[in-house]
């Protein structure tokens, strides 16, 4: 076999079979395939696509290319739930201690954040003491004891996809909906859970800006899922403002612990509730998606869920004095209020470039080497449909910096007023199942 012929075949748009696909992944990750063939079999792909069948094949060559997590020693149907990432997203803080205070064991790999802000375990590592590299005995035992656990993911897990989503980053090729969906099915896949809900983030603050977009990569990862026998359901929802009111590592925890004790921030609980009623009904735990949804409800509201959460703390060396005071979280030294300039209504709110300003305060990492400020972020004060007059505070800027002159002038960038109250945006678009 030739790789030359297979970039021909894929060239000229044909079907590459199972066999050629598991010799390009086989020899790239083996590095006996260079750089120059990979990179114009990945432009092959990018523009004649693949099908359903080849996109499953990749994928299980890319889990299969590195380690793959065995929790068949957690009890039970283990479920998982992944986001295709957005600002002020820590719904994992939520639906997941949520899920488990049901008997659903959540087995959670993460990672870190490159880009606008933290990921799940800089937020995590928000906690005092908090342990994310913890063994995969400890891992398994939390589990079954407590029913969750978040740790980093593993460093060879799916090797190729590390390999082949640094050349896509350097060839143009990235956007392409079976590369996208087979990297991001194939760490999931390799981290061993029975069922998986993916939530699919669309517009500013988005990867995929449109909801057609969204809704091509939603149904290709569900194809991939079911076609390698894990049962597999896509939540279609907003990202054209941040979600809840708070963007950073420490306020991000903050918020989530607060939703977990009864406070009401309708699109965090309801995302919430709607990803955790999926993970419990795979979990054969209820029949149906809404008893599923009642329970959890209740859970929510009888403080089971904040249990949950906060056992995990515990169990992973963290400072639960910091989850039941949350003023002992990190915090900044300064606090800006960022005014509006004219009456009106919010239009819009440019999450993304919400999120660069978090970044510049050092909320995230422009590079892999950037270390994390766990104590800035920006606290939103104003949201979409939202009446403003000149002079309220939109934003509320957590700095170390006494003067942030380029998180404030990407604030006013973000936020669009407008003397007409615009339409109410969906949160939850489709169910792509």
């Amino acid at each position: 076999m030739r790789m030359v012929d297979i970039i021909q075949k894929k060239r000229n748009g044909n079907e590459l079979t199972d066999e050629e696909i598991r010799f390009f992944i086989k020899g790239y990750t083996e590095e006996s395939i260079p750089d120059y063939q990979a990179s114009a079999l990945l432009m092959s792909i990018y523009f004649k696509g693949m099908t359903p069948q080849e996109t499953a094949t990749l994928t299980k060559a890319m889990v299969e290319s590195g380690e793959t997590i065995d929790l068949s020693a957690i009890d039970g149907v283990k479920v998982d739930k992944h986001s295709t990432g957005g600002v002020g997203d820590k719904v994992t803080f939520i639906v997941a201690p949520l899920v488990a205070s049901v008997d659903v064991p959540v087995a959670k790999m993460s990672g870190r954040g490159l880009g606008h802000t933290g990921g799940t375990l800089d937020k995590l590592e928000s906690i005092r003491g908090f342990n994310i590299a913890i063994s995969k005995e400890e891992f398994v035992a939390n589990v079954n004891n407590h029913k969750l656990s978040v740790a980093g993911q593993t460093g060879n897990l799916a090797p190729a996809d590390k390999k082949l989503y640094a050349l896509r980053d350097v060839t143009a090729t990235v956007d392409s909906i079976p590369l996208i969906a087979g990297s991001i099915m194939s760490k999931k896949l390799a981290s061993g859970a029975d069922g998986i809900v993916l939530d699919v983030k669309t517009g500013t603050g988005a990867f995929m800006k449109t909801l057609k977009e969204a809704e091509a990569l939603a149904k290709e990862m569900v194809s991939i899922g079911q076609n390698l026998g894990r049962n597999t359901v896509a939540v279609i929802s907003d990202m054209n403002q941040p979600l809840g009111f708070e963007v950073g590592n420490a306020n991000e925890v903050k918020e989530a612990v607060e939703v977990l004790q009864g406070k009401e921030v309708n699109d965090l609980r309801k995302l919430s509730l709607e990803l955790g009623a999926h993970m419990a009904v795979f979990a054969n735990v209820f029949a149906t998606y809404d008893e599923a949804y009642a329970a959890l409800e209740k859970n929510l509201e009888n403080g089971k869920a904040f249990t949950a959460f906060r056992n995990m703390v515990e169990a992973q060396g963290g400072d639960v004095g910091m989850i039941d005071d949350l003023t002992k979280l990190p915090k900044a030294s300064h606090h800006i209020e960022v005014k509006a300039h004219q009456d009106g209504y919010v239009a819009a709110i440019d999450a993304e470039t919400i999120g660069v300003a978090a970044m510049h305060l050092g909320a995230g990492r422009a590079t892999k080497e950037d270390k994390i400020d766990h104590s800035v972020g920006l606290s939103l004060k104003k949201k979409v449909g939202d009446a403003v007059r000149a002079g309220e505070p939109l934003v509320v800027i957590h700095s170390n910096d006494e003067d942030p002159e380029v998180s404030i002038n990407k604030v006013y960038e973000a936020y669009e007023i407008s003397d007409e109250k615009p339409d109410t945006l969906e949160l939850i678009y489709k169910v792509i199942d």
